[in-house]
């Protein structure tokens, strides 16, 4: 019981370093401005919707939280390495 409350605690810190990456990805992108910056900027929004509403049923039908911590995790990798190869 007690791995597993560690694992979540683990699997939010990485989230949030993480995410950090991708803001600073992003905002590096929307200081040049630009067609691609406005692109990502409505992708960003969309995502963010998107993953709150998957995020609110996966809570409504008994996930656990270390189990959505993961699903965001694995949406910020995604961003993070889409951002990296543009």
């Amino acid at each position: 019981m007690l791995f597993g409350w560690w694992m979540t605690g683990m699997d939010m810190a990485m989230l949030g370093l993480e995410a950090q990456g991708v803001i600073a990805q992003r905002m590096a992108m929307f200081a040049l401005g630009g067609p691609a910056a406005q692109a990502e900027a409505q992708l960003m929004v969309t995502e963010k919707m998107l993953a709150a509403g998957e995020a609110a049923m996966m809570l409504a039908t008994g996930a656990s939280n270390g189990k959505v911590i993961r699903s965001y995790r694995r949406k910020v990798q995604a961003n993070a390495l889409r951002l990296s190869q543009g």
